[in-house]
């Protein structure tokens, strides 16, 4: 007896935390009927519940991988929201054996783009479709919006552009999802999105210092500036959620709750592979590298107690977090907004000739620009500027960074100046902005004709042979470097 097709889930989500279970409501929600699907009976119950009371959603809950396989119209789609690693290969094994050629698997969680490779080439072996497809955005982007990045089988993308482009975020320029490139190209994009993300959030981590120890800004200060700042060139997720935190008081006793919070970030490991991507391809990620560095010596509470307690001993003493004059605080706030930027900026350029350099590796063919516009909504890293991104690649396909697109050239000299004088001020107040500093390093180094790298190589030809090249004729050249200072001396009569 045939299947009744009308009576089938149009697509498929295994994994019910709560990223799984507001993504597949957001499905539900766009007319989508999707059957759901988790390891944990009590999980599906729970969504199945939430479709009923969020409006009589279309959503089905199904508790074995078989039931809910075969509850998906063919060409089947299975979303899978569990864990990186290796339950995504349990979830796998234990979906595929149900599924056939033609049908497609669809891994939404941060996963190392080798991993996603290899699963293609597995899933292919079989005759089934995979994609690995970044979402960023939380769990509000998931309810109401993501950022998606798809990226591995074209067709499989094909097959659910449809639903992609209803539920992803929507922007003045269409849906925040495309069809990213071949392989792990998708996991790749959502890596360095969190890469900038890391290197986001430590330079607003660093305004907020600079601005509540050496300009004394109290928190209703700072939620003020920070709400005035999201009005402007510096509009963004982060932003706009930095002005709330800074507002909301503590319920378990007097103040506000981010004094209460203890100084030790966490992090799950895209930072750390976006930096090591960054120093295996040669590509200079100095800000995304400080912010990573920052959140390790964060983890170091005790010994950086105990080190605050040992200089103040040997004389540093707690008042040296002064500058110890009078400060202009309107200035200085709008300083410090102006290095921010200047900083950020630099940050996503970093993040975008990451992206350029391991495109050209793969042959990925990967387009910043639509990258930049798939990012202005629904993602953590989303801000007003990225519209501008997106414009600078498409004015100049091959541009090498984004600090020498005209317009943005522009801005950081007009930054400069300022964004120097906040450095200068926090490094004279014993303020560590290891992440405004790399972005200022970063900037004065790229805008240098002349480095004085020459003398490394000389050191490198002196000690090893390695060779250099010249400015004024081409080959490669050895000098007997000891040989002739040694001649040199003894000419002199300097020679011990």
């Amino acid at each position: 007896m045939p299947m009744d097709t009308a009576a089938l889930s149009r697509i498929g989500l295994a994994g019910l935390a709560v990223m799984g279970q507001n993504l597949a409501l957001n499905v539900a929600e766009k007319g989508f009927p999707i059957s759901v699907y988790n390891r944990t009976a009590s999980k599906v119950d729970e969504t199945v519940s939430r479709a009923a009371t969020e409006g009589g959603l279309p959503l089905s809950g199904h508790r074995s991988p078989q039931d809910f396989v075969l509850s998906l119209r063919r060409p089947r789609a299975v979303v899978i929201l569990v864990k990186a690693g290796a339950p995504v290969d349990q979830t796998i094994a234990a979906l595929s054996h149900f599924m056939e050629p033609g049908d497609a698997i669809i891994d939404g969680g941060n996963e190392w783009y080798e991993n996603t490779e290899r699963r293609i080439r597995e899933a292919a072996a079989r005759g089934i479709l995979y994609l690995g497809m970044g979402v960023s955005g939380g769990e509000d982007g998931a309810r109401h919006g993501p950022s998606l990045m798809p990226g591995g089988s074209l067709q499989a993308y094909r097959n659910v552009e449809d639903i992609l482009t209803r539920v992803a975020a929507q922007v003045d320029d269409g849906p925040c999802v495309t069809f990213v490139g071949e392989g792990g190209a998708g996991n790749f994009v959502k890596m360095v999105h969190n890469g900038i993300e890391y290197g986001d959030m430590q330079l607003i981590a660093e305004a907020y210092d600079v601005l509540r120890v050496v300009g004394g800004l109290s928190n209703s200060e700072l939620a003020q500036t920070f709400g005035e700042w999201n009005r402007g060139e510096l509009e963004s997720f982060l932003i706009e959620i930095t002005a709330d935190i800074f507002g909301v008081h503590d319920e378990h006793g007097g103040g506000e709750l981010i004094d209460k919070i203890l100084d030790k970030t966490g992090m799950k490991g895209t930072g750390k592979w976006t930096v090591q991507q960054a120093a295996e391809l040669s590509v200079a990620a100095p800000t995304i590298a400080a912010s990573l560095d920052c959140r390790y010596l964060s983890g170091l509470k005790e010994e950086r107690e105990a080190a605050s307690e040992a200089l103040e001993q040997a004389g540093i003493g707690r008042g040296d977090f002064s500058v110890g004059r009078s400060i202009d605080k309107r200035r200085l706030i709008d300083d410090v907004r102006q290095a921010l930027y200047a900083s950020k900026i630099c940050s996503y350029a970093q993040g975008m000739n990451l992206l350029g350099a391991k495109s050209a590796e793969k042959g990925w063919n990967l387009n910043l620009g639509e990258l930049a516009r798939i990012w202005k909504g629904g993602c953590i890293i989303r801000a007003r500027f990225l519209d501008r991104i997106k414009k600078a690649y498409e004015r100049n396909l091959g541009l090498a960074n984004l600090i020498v697109d005209p317009e943005f050239a522009r801005e950081m000299v007009q930054r400069q100046a300022a964004w120097r004088r906040v450095v200068g001020l926090a490094i004279e107040a014993g303020i560590s902005t290891p992440g405004m500093c790399a972005s200022l390093a970063y900037f004065d180094t790229y805008r240098r004709a002349r480095l004085p790298a020459n003398l490394v190589q000389a050191q490198r030809d002196y000690f090893g042979a390695h060779t250099y090249e010249r400015v004024d004729r081409p080959g490669s050249f050895h000098t007997e470097w000891s040989k002739i200072a040694r001649q040199s001396k003894i000419g002199a009569g300097i020679l011990n």
